[in-house]
C-alpha cells in the first residue's frame, strides 16, 4: 500500500518541531531559531504568528504576524483582522476567549506543543484551520509562543434562515453531492428549467452570489444547527 503524500503543512510542522526539540531549556532561544528556515515553506493559506508572553493576563500578550496569509476571501480579510496587537485589543474577543486563549494557557502550563484542527467562529463566520502552537523551551517560564495555521474553510451562514420545502431540500442535497442541474432534474423527475428556477429563487432569498456560494451558506447553516444539538 502506497504511503499518503505528506501535506505541505505537515512538512512545516515537522521541521519546526525538529528545530524546537534542538533548543535547550537551560539556554532559552528566540522564536526565530525555531521558524527561520520554514518561512519559504509556507503556502498562501498558512500564517505564522508569535505571541510575546508578559505577565499572567493573556489579554496583555502581544501577537505579531511574522508571515501573513496570502489567502484572501470576500467573506473575511484575515490579514487585516489579525493585525499586530495585544490579544485584548482584538475586535472579536469571543473568538479569542474560545479558540485561542485556553490553548495558549494550556501550552504555557504543559510547556509542550499542541496540534489540532480548530473549528470555530470569527465575526459570525464558520472558520476551520489546522494549528500548531510551540512554547519556548525554558526551565523557568516560556516568554513566547509560536502559532502557525493552515486555513481549511470559511463558510458564511445565510443572512436569515429560510424554511425550505421538500423539493428544495432534495435539490440542495443533490447539489452538495456534486450533481449538476440537469442530473438533479433527472433524479427528481422535474424539468431542468424548474431546477434552475428554484435555485435562482433560493439564491435571491439567501443573498447568495452564485450556486457555489449558496451551497456553502447552506452547509454553514447545517454546521450551526449541528453545533447547537
Amino acid at each position: 500500500m502506497a504511503m499518503a503524500r505528506e501535506t505541505p503543512f505537515s512538512a512545516v510542522t515537522r521541521k519546526m518541531l525538529d528545530n524546537w526539540l534542538q533548543t535547550d531549556p537551560e539556554q532559552p532561544t528566540s522564536p526565530e531559531i525555531v521558524y527561520r528556515d520554514i518561512l519559504e515553506m509556507l503556502s498562501i493559506k498558512m500564517r505564522l504568528t508569535v505571541f510575546t508572553v508578559e505577565g499572567n493576563d493573556p489579554k496583555r500578550w502581544f501577537m505579531k504576524a511574522i508571515r501573513h496569509s496570502g489567502f484572501t476571501s470576500r467573506i473575511l480579510n484575515i490579514n487585516k483582522i489579525f493585525a499586530d496587537s495585544y490579544i485584548g485589543e482584538f475586535k472579536d474577543q469571543t473568538y479569542m476567549e474560545e479558540a485561542v486563549i485556553p490553548r495558549l494557557l494550556q501550552v504555557m502550563a504543559s510547556q509542550q506543543p499542541s496540534m489540532e484542527l480548530v473549528k470555530t467562529r470569527l465575526f459570525g463566520i464558520n472558520l476551520g484551520y489546522d494549528r500548531i502552537l510551540l512554547p519556548q523551551r525554558n526551565i523557568d517560564r516560556p516568554q513566547w509562543i509560536i502559532s502557525s495555521s493552515y486555513a481549511q474553510f470559511l463558510l458564511s451562514p445565510p443572512r436569515r434562515i429560510e424554511q425550505m420545502d421538500v423539493a428544495d431540500e432534495a435539490i440542495i442535497q443533490l447539489l452538495v453531492e456534486g450533481a449538476t442541474a440537469k442530473e438533479i432534474a433527472v433524479s427528481l423527475s422535474i424539468s431542468h428549467r424548474t431546477v434552475e428556477h428554484r435555485l435562482e429563487r433560493m439564491k435571491e432569498r439567501y443573498g447568495a452570489r452564485n450556486t457555489v456560494h449558496l451551497v456553502a451558506m447552506l452547509i454553514a447553516t447545517h454546521l450551526d444547527r449541528s453545533a447547537e444539538r
